[in-house]
C-alpha cells in the first residue's frame, strides 16, 4: 500500500508542477499580448507626431545649406532634392517604412546616415545607462530591504536620510565631485573619454564607472523608497500572518511571500528609469567627455538638423516601449502571488 502511494504522490506533484508552469506561461503570454496591443498604437501615434514636428518647426535643409540669403528658386530646388515638395502623408509613409527597415534618414548638416550616427553614440550611452541601472538596482534593493527589515530603528532612519540626500543631488554635481576625488585626486579612474568593450573589459569599465555612479543616485533613491514602503505594507497583510501561524521560517516568509508581493512597485519604477538615464545623460556626457546619445541629440537640435532629431525621438520611443515591455513581463512572472490573493 505504501509502495503504491509513492508513485501516486509523485505523479500528483508532477501534475501540479505542470499546471503551475502552464499558468505562468499563460500569464506571460497574456501580458505580452496586452502590452503589444497598447504599445503598437502608441508607437504609431508617437512617430506621426514626431514626423509632424518638422512641418511645425518651419526648418528647411535649404536654410542650413544655403544660408538665410538663399533665393526662392534655390530653396525649392534643395527641398525638391530632399523630397519635401511631396504631400505630407506621402513623406510620412516613406519615412515610417524606412524606420521599419532600420533607416532613420540622412542628416541635413553633413549628409551622413542618421542610423550610423545614432548607433555610435547609443553604444556609449547604453553602456553607461546599463551600468548605472545595475548599480542603482543593486544598491537600491539592498538599502530598501534592510530599511524594511529594520523598520523604525536607527538603521531605517539612517538609510531614509541617506536616500533623501542623494535624491536631491543633481547628476552633474555628483559627476564633478567624482572627477575631482577619484580621477584627479586619487587617480583611480580616468577623468574623461570612452573605450569600447571590444578593446578590453577592464578599460571599458574604468571609463564608464564614474559617469554610471553619477547617474545611479536617482535610481538608488527611487528603488529604495519604493521597495521599503512596499515591503512594510506587505508584512502587514493577512497572508504573512497566516504564514507565521503555519510555522514558516522568517527567511521563507520574506522570499516566498513578502518580497514577491512587495517588489512590484519597485520594478514598475524601473519602467521609465532606463530610457530616462539614456536621454538625460547629456550633461554627464559633457563632464566626462563622452560622445554619447544625449550629446548627439543636443548637437542635432542646436544645428536644426530635423531628421537627426526625429531619429533621436524614434530611438527614445523604442527604448521606452521595449523596456516597459520587459518590465511588464517581469511583473507578470515575479509577482503572481498578489494576483492570486495568497
Amino acid at each position: 500500500m505504501t509502495t503504491t502511494a509513492v508513485p501516486v504522490t509523485s505523479a500528483r506533484r508532477r501534475g501540479v508542477a505542470a499546471i503551475r508552469v502552464r499558468q505562468a506561461v499563460s500569464r506571460i503570454l497574456i501580458t505580452l499580448a496586452r502590452s503589444i496591443a497598447i504599445f503598437v498604437p502608441v508607437f504609431l501615434v508617437a512617430t506621426f507626431v514626431t514626423f509632424a514636428l518638422r512641418s511645425l518647426s518651419g526648418l528647411s535643409p535649404a536654410r542650413i545649406q544655403l544660408g538665410e540669403e538663399a533665393t526662392p528658386e534655390a530653396i525649392a530646388r534643395v527641398e525638391a532634392h530632399w523630397g519635401l515638395n511631396r504631400p505630407f502623408l506621402v513623406q510620412y509613409w516613406d519615412w515610417f517604412t524606412g524606420i521599419l527597415h532600420g533607416r532613420l534618414g540622412t542628416s541635413w548638416t553633413n549628409g551622413a546616415d542618421i542610423s550610423t550616427l545614432i548607433g555610435l553614440g547609443l553604444g556609449v550611452s547604453l553602456s553607461v545607462a546599463t551600468f548605472a541601472l545595475i548599480i542603482g538596482v543593486t544598491v537600491g534593493f539592498t538599502l530598501g530591504t534592510v530599511a524594511a527589515l529594520r523598520s523604525t530603528t536607527w538603521i531605517d532612519r539612517a538609510i531614509t536620510g541617506f536616500v533623501t540626500v542623494i535624491s536631491v543631488m543633481p547628476a552633474f554635481v555628483v559627476g564633478i565631485v567624482l572627477v575631482a576625488v577619484f580621477a584627479v585626486g586619487l587617480h583611480l579612474f580616468p577623468s574623461a573619454g570612452y573605450i569600447p568593450a571590444e578593446q578590453g573589459i577592464g578599460p571599458w569599465l574604468a571609463h564608464i564607472t564614474l559617469p554610471a555612479i553619477a547617474l545611479s543616485f536617482d535610481v538608488v533613491a527611487d528603488v529604495a523608497r519604493q521597495l521599503r514602503t512596499s515591503l512594510i505594507a506587505a508584512y502587514r497583510e493577512n497572508y504573512v500572518t497566516g504564514a507565521v501561524v503555519r510555522g514558516l521560517s522568517p527567511r521563507r516568509i520574506f522570499f516566498g511571500h513578502v518580497l514577491r508581493n512587495g517588489i512590484g512597485p519597485a520594478l514598475a519604477t524601473l519602467g521609465l528609469k532606463f530610457p530616462a538615464l539614456v536621454g538625460a545623460s547629456v550633461v554627464t556626457e559633457w563632464i566626462f567627455g563622452l560622445q554619447g546619445f544625449g550629446r548627439f541629440a543636443n548637437d542635432s537640435a542646436q544645428a536644426g538638423d530635423v531628421p537627426a532629431v526625429q531619429g533621436v525621438l524614434v530611438v527614445s520611443i523604442v527604448l521606452v516601449v521595449a523596456f516597459n515591455l520587459i518590465v511588464n513581463l517581469m511583473l507578470a512572472r515575479v509577482t503572481p502571488a498578489s494576483q492570486r490573493g495568497v
